[in-house]
């Protein structure tokens, strides 16, 4: 199974940008799907995640201003990201669990300016 993450990019402080990450092989009945990030001299961490089931879970930080989403015929999960913050500029990665295999993303940098 490979990821392949998109939509990354430069955006002002207050707009919008949606990634997208598409698995190519199977990944029927996965256990979750999410994005992490990780910021210069940070550890990666949890953005949004979201169970086969459809339940979501997010980062404080980000509630009420991103949303996760799959399109399971299509191996695809977004994330919607409104209202972005200085503080969300970081390299997004995508992350799938199947069964007790997980995959990683390469990564899509997204920078928010002032």
């Amino acid at each position: 199974v490979q990821l392949q993450a998109s939509g990354g990019g430069l955006v002002q402080a207050g707009g919008s940008l949606r990634l997208s990450c598409t698995a190519s092989g199977s990944i029927f009945n996965y256990n979750v799907m999410g994005w992490f990030r990780q910021a210069p001299g940070n550890q990666r961490e949890l953005v949004a995640r979201i169970r086969y089931g459809g339940s979501t879970t997010y980062a404080d930080s980000v509630k009420g201003r991103f949303t996760i989403s799959t399109d399971n015929a299509k191996n695809t999960v977004f994330l919607q990201m409104n209202s972005l913050k200085l503080e969300d500029t970081a390299v997004y990665y995508c992350r799938v669990e199947v069964g007790v295999r997980v995959y990683w993303g390469q990564g899509t940098l997204v920078t928010v300016s002032s």
